[in-house]
């Protein structure tokens, strides 16, 4: 006997008719609950190595399956217009509020089920449905063709569809997502290059029409933001970054978090995008009304010299003094020093930081961090004065040293104290 009802069977009701539910239905979901609940209570500690492992394959595919039926499910609902009795616009929010998913998640279902309903997609819905494919793999295929200029024929549309199945065997969803956007080139050389064309400026064009950045502080010493810009500048962000971070830059000290774990790879972007921005050549920041884009740091010469002050920096925020006093080492910040009444005693220039002829310099001299232990190269460190300019110290050679960014930021710390030794290596002591 078929699983699927007739239109002519009794237990099947038309759209609106408030019915009782089909026991089909009914039995078919006590089944599957059935089956999730005693999958849920196998113990997993008790199953051999091979056991997991075809579980956890069986899972998947299973996952792939339950995936195809919801994408079946809510095409059939979309043109019931189910949502109608809630007021909702769309099906996949009506969904979207029955289930808990956000708008987007099932959108994304709504729109894949929809397109798996089209003859063309029929060879991804059944893979799909047999658990062959993987959701992303069967969306970054339907959509690689329906990307498809509308002048391809549809033999060479399904010859495209096909090819990427077969790609999908060996591609996850990311690969075929590239490959789908060059699949002319496959099936049909003769469109394939000036389709690829016509695509790229596209993507560049709105690439360039979307790019957006916002900061905001909160107020706990803390910006956060989040940016859209074209995917080539991501790359060359992301790989100027992962230089920064690079292991081989760091000590084991520096590649451990507070906790003593290691840390993970964003937290260690975080901090080279930190070392990125106070590192920036002040000599390259662009200019507005004669004044490169340069952070004004203002203190009395009592929080200048003190050990737990704070400064004001211009755009009304405050940090340490220490961490001033650490900035004006490298970063191009300028410092202006008050008296108690205000009124301006010495304005630093970026000209206190170390030349690059300094600072090479120093890396023949020093070859590295100066503090003992620590194997950070010279490209890695910062130039540090060991006479604070804060007390009248000269931007030379022999007042200065290499330090690594995180004993530069403990030379500056008012809870350390730091030794130079004979050999002209640093070391530092907690202060009890």
């Amino acid at each position: 006997m078929s699983a699927i009802p007739s239109e002519h069977d009794a237990s099947w009701r038309a759209p609106g008719v408030d019915a009782s539910a089909s026991p089909l239905v009914e039995a078919l979901l006590r089944r599957l609950d059935r089956v999730l609940d005693e999958l849920g209570e196998v113990a997993l500690g008790a199953l051999s190595d091979a056991d997991v492992v075809r579980l956890l394959d069986g899972a998947t595919v299973a996952s792939s399956r339950m995936a195809a039926q919801q994408g079946r499910v809510v095409a059939e609902a979309d043109p019931r217009r189910l949502g109608d009795e809630v007021g909702a616009r769309h099906t996949h929010q009506w969904w979207a509020g029955r289930s808990g998913q956000t708008h987007a998640d099932a959108g994304r279902v709504s729109r894949l089920g929809l397109a798996l309903e089209r003859e063309i997609h029929a060879p991804v819905s059944r893979q799909l449905a047999d658990g062959v494919l993987r959701v992303e793999q069967a969306r970054a295929i339907v959509d690689a063709v329906d990307a498809l200029p509308t002048q391809v024929d549809p033999t060479i549309r399904a010859r495209a569809e096909a090819t990427l199945l077969d790609l999908a065997t060996q591609h996850h969803a990311r690969d075929l997502r590239r490959i789908g956007k060059r699949i002319l080139d496959v099936v049909a050389p003769e469109v394939g290059e000036c389709h690829e064309g016509e695509v790229l400026e596209a993507e560049e064009s709105r690439a360039a029409a979307s790019v957006d950045l916002t900061m905001v502080d909160d107020g706990e010493g803390r910006c956060h933001g989040r940016f859209t810009i074209p995917s080539h500048v991501g790359a060359m962000l992301k790989r100027h970054l992962l230089a920064l971070a690079n292991p081989a830059r760091h000590t084991e000290a520096e590649l451990r978090d507070e906790s003593g774990e290691w840390k993970p790879l964003r937290r260690r972007l975080g901090e080279a995008l930190v070392e990125y921005v106070e590192r920036y050549p002040s000599d390259s920041t662009p200019q507005t009304a004669g004044v490169s884009a340069t952070v004004v740091v203002t203190m009395t010469l009592e929080q200048l010299l003190g050990e737990h002050a704070t400064a004001l920096l211009d755009d009304g925020s405050r940090m340490s003094a220490g961490q001033a006093r650490r900035l004006a080492c490298e970063a191009g910040i300028i410092p202006v020093v008050l008296d108690g009444e205000g009124r301006v005693l010495d304005m630093g220039r970026t000209r206190r930081l170390f030349t690059k002829a300094q600072r090479i310099a120093l890396g023949l001299r020093d070859g590295g961090c100066t503090a003992r232990g620590c194997e950070t190269t010279a490209s890695g460190c910062h130039a540090h004065h060991d006479d604070p300019w804060s007390r009248g110290g000269r931007t030379d050679l022999a007042n200065g040293r290499l330090l690594c960014p995180r004993h530069h930021r403990l030379a500056h710390d008012s809870r350390y104290a730091m030794t130079v030794h004979a050999d002209n290596k640093v070391s530092y002591v907690r202060r009890t």
